[in-house]
């Protein structure tokens, strides 16, 4: 299996709604994927009785797919998006290491 990154999960995703799809749109479908995940939620917690072959693991996707594909058709570097609201979260909460760090670090390992 090929390795994913948010690079080319947003690439992609530009690709399929370059054309038709409008950010509220996307959005829309966001909100109604997050209350699946809730479903799927309420039903392992036994909140409510299972109903639908739904999984978590689905509908994670889900959010993935449209809250990614919204980053895309907006221009939003994700990757670099993701690495500085964490830069600053690490500041404001006194958190080491950061995102970035992390990263590096774990790049090092893998070369040795």
């Amino acid at each position: 299996m090929e390795k994913l990154t948010f690079q080319a999960l947003q690439n992609y995703l530009a690709q399929k709604y370059k054309e038709g799809r409008t950010s509220s749109g996307l959005f829309m479908k966001l909100v109604e994927e997050i209350g699946e995940v809730a479903e799927v939620l309420n039903q392992q917690e036994g909140r409510k009785s299972i109903t639908s072959d739904a999984s978590l693991e689905k509908e994670l996707v889900d959010v993935i797919h449209y809250a990614v594909a919204i980053a895309s058709i907006n221009q939003i570097d994700l990757t670099k998006a993701i690495i500085d609201k964490d830069k600053q979260a690490a500041i404001k909460y006194n958190q080491s290491p950061n995102l970035e760090e992390f990263l590096v670090t774990q790049n090092e390992l893998k070369r040795q």
